[in-house]
């Protein structure tokens, strides 16, 4: 009787829906055309394949000073530690180096939630602009730093001050990077441009490994620690005035001044982005912290793969195998190569056959070979460290190639570059940049040298989850944003499916 009685008022609504529907049909249709209005052709955006290119460039150039600016650290770990911290430990040395380049992202999260809103509200171009001057103030400052057996204390003081403008500028850069290209791009191609932000990411490690090997191999490590090593942070400058130069000759993409112009809904799209850009923090926790903590995990995977291949993996060839610096760098920078080789075509294939089977292979690669693969490292032969860290390399560009593609469609258009933001650099602060230091104190604590393949079984784990929750997004429209395609005939398709078929 309770099931009876618990059922009939929603059948009788059911009913009541119907017998509705029935009596006032044309009232139903207008209904229902307003809650899913078909498209226009000025609804649809018809993308400039020249701006497009000029906006993948600006961006991924860009990103690649950035990173350039930040690899350059975690490649010269050993010789900062010797210069700034001073212990006769080698092993304190680099904790506190490690340290040093993890509290950068301690404020990362603090650079999203200022910058995210911002880029939301005044545009993604300028916000882009804005992080790459601090980052390269931060980081040709830290050049020019003193060093411990000249001014003592005030040494590292200075070199954390000036990590921290770096991690606070870079908490702008990746979610406003992505935003910008996944905006500019058509909605069927977004996984190949989407991946020359991650090809940039690779040349900007490959020139700060490139760099430091070749420097360290002329002037040698006595000379590299007294004065050599200031050289590569001294040269970010005149890079990042470059970035700086192309990314403000570009206009804002064409989601964003949709929204911020649309001749429609223009009061609302107005008052959208000016409340993000208030800062309302507490909104995107509120409305969208299912998505934040899928993108959280996905990252924090993503990113502890990431920073134990492209940035602790030389120090450990160097600490654990003894192997010389300059010659782990080099076989890292060799794998970095193939990996750029191929990471465009990893971005068309996620076009093509969708972003969870891409990311889940890099996540299940992760998970399997591992292992495998610091068994090969630990041989210590170069054909068993590269065939080892190619095994690395190529579970990891299945995720750079797919994850600048996958993250920004998590999230509307009003709020993207701002929950992207907040979402990506929390993840980096609690699982990124804290790598290098946790699997060093974790080697240092149990003896084991396999530490590295376990953590990073432990994170690949998370991602496989995350991408088993995750949505579909391949060949779709940015949420909150018009279909975007590369040509009118595109275009004029897309309305015509959308017509009514004429009844006879």
């Amino acid at each position: 009787m309770e099931r009876e009685a618990a059922t009939s008022p929603n059948e009788n609504g059911q009913e009541s829906d119907a017998a509705a529907i029935r009596r006032h049909p044309a009232l139903f249709r207008a209904i229902r055309r307003r809650q899913n209005p078909r498209l226009r052709r000025s609804d649809i955006t018809v993308t400039d394949e020249a701006a497009v290119k000029r906006a993948v460039k600006a961006a991924s150039l860009g990103n690649a000073m950035e990173w350039f600016d930040f690899g350059i650290y975690a490649y010269l770990a050993g010789t900062i530690g010797r210069v700034f911290f001073p212990s006769g430990s080698d092993t304190v040395e680099l904790l506190s180096s490690f340290a040093t380049f993890a509290v950068a992202f301690l404020v990362r999260p603090l650079g999203g939630m200022v910058f995210g809103p911002m880029g939301d509200k005044i545009g993604r171009k300028k916000v882009l602009a804005l992080t790459m001057i601090l980052m390269a103030i931060g980081t040709a400052a830290i050049g020019l730093i003193p060093s411990y057996d000249s001014i003592g204390f005030w040494a590292p003081v200075l070199l954390i001050l000036f990590r921290l403008l770096q991690g606070f500028s870079t908490g702008g850069e990746y979610g406003g990077a992505s935003t910008f290209i996944a905006e500019y791009a058509p909605d069927k191609r977004r996984g190949f441009f989407g991946s020359f932000l991650e090809l940039g990411t690779l040349a900007g490690y490959t020139g700060a490994a490139s760099l430091v090997t070749g420097l360290t191999a002329w002037l040698g490590s006595d000379t590299m620690d007294a004065w050599g090593w200031r050289i590569p942070f001294l040269v970010a400058a005149p890079l990042g005035i470059v970035g700086i130069y192309l990314r403000l000759k570009l206009d804002d993409t064409p989601a964003f001044l949709k929204l911020e112009d649309s001749n429609v809904h223009i009061s609302e799209a107005a008052t959208a982005v000016e409340t993000t850009a208030r800062g309302d923090l507490a909104k995107i926790f509120r409305t969208h912290w299912r998505m934040l903590i899928l993108c959280i995990s996905l990252v924090g995977a993503y990113n502890v793969t990431d920073y134990m291949l492209l940035s602790y993996m030389p120090t450990y060839l160097s600490d654990e195998l003894h192997y010389s610096e300059s010659h782990g760098l080099m076989i890292l920078v060799a794998t970095m190569v193939l990996l750029m080789l191929i990471i465009n075509q990893v971005g068309r294939l996620s076009d093509r056959f969708g972003r969870r089977p891409l990311l889940m292979t890099g996540m299940i690669g992760f998970f399997v070979l591992s292992a495998p693969a610091f068994v090969l490292v630990q041989q210590g032969s170069l054909l068993a460290v590269s065939a080892g860290m190619l095994m690395l390399g190529l579970s990891l560009v299945c995720l750079l190639g797919t994850m600048s593609a996958a993250l920004p469609a998590m999230f509307p258009t009003n709020v993207r570059y701002g929950s992207l933001s907040v979402g990506y650099n929390l993840s980096a602060s609690l699982f990124g940049g804290t790598t290098p230091l946790v699997i060093t104190a974790l080697i240092s604590v149990t003896g084991s040298d396999m530490m590295p393949a376990y953590y990073a079984m432990a994170a690949a784990l998370v991602g496989i989850v995350a991408v088993a929750c995750m949505k579909e997004t391949a060949q779709q429209p940015l949420e909150g944003s018009p279909p975007s395609v590369q040509t009118d005939e595109e275009a004029a398709e897309m309305v015509e499916a959308q017509a009514p078929t004429p009844k006879f």
